[in-house]
């Protein structure tokens, strides 16, 4: 989600090369997953890869902390709203990996990765 990456550069690919999705801490949410299994039945995607990047505000701050910031600057509570921080990136990350290999409707042939994308270096580091 932060508009800061630009995800085909950190790639090497150009316009047209990619689909991309991006959402907060980068997490395979239902969404995502369902962006996933229409991309690679309807648009011929063939690799996907999971990549979250560090110093991410989602794990940076809990729940409370977030709801807090997110209060204090909309003027709103926001005690309710959940945020889906990221206590373990690269735990996530793996999480995030397993979900999409093995959702049932997209096939073994699909090549999946997890890497987290260091925003300091710009290298990408695979997570097993």
């Amino acid at each position: 989600m932060d508009s800061r990456i630009d995800p085909l550069a950190m790639l090497g690919l150009k316009h047209g090369d990619a689909k991309i999705f991006r959402n907060p801490g980068g997490r395979v949410t239902p969404q995502a997953l369902e962006a996933l299994v229409l991309g690679v039945h309807l648009l011929g995607v063939e690799r996907i890869l999971v990549v979250p990047h560090t110093k991410c505000a989602m794990t940076k701050h809990s729940e409370p902390v977030l709801r807090e910031l997110i209060t204090k600057a909309s003027g709103v509570d926001a005690s309710w709203q959940s945020f889906g921080v990221v206590p373990d990136q690269v735990a996530g990350l793996r999480e995030d990996v397993r979900k999409v290999q093995s959702h049932p409707l997209i096939p073994d042939t699909v090549t999946v990765g997890g890497f987290i994308y260091d925003v300091d270096t710009g290298l990408l580091s695979p997570v097993e």
